[in-house]
């Protein structure tokens, strides 16, 4: 797999990780969802910080 597409993947993990978040925080908040913990969408916020470190440092160790 070369890095254009790995990127590619990351990026889209992303986008999923968060979308996932904000999605599940937004119908928490108007009490839709009022089973799941707030740790649950913790989670997914730092799963989506954790992809978008190794995508910058995807980046980086392709260069070298």
């Amino acid at each position: 797999m070369n890095s254009s597409k790995l990127n590619r993947r990351l990026n889209q993990s992303i986008g999923v990780f968060l979308g996932i978040a904000i999605a599940i925080w937004v119908l928490r908040g108007f009490g839709a969802i009022t089973f799941l913990p707030g740790g649950i969408i913790w989670l997914l916020l730092l799963g989506a910080v954790a992809m978008g470190i190794l995508s910058y440092v995807q980046k980086i160790w392709w260069r070298f």
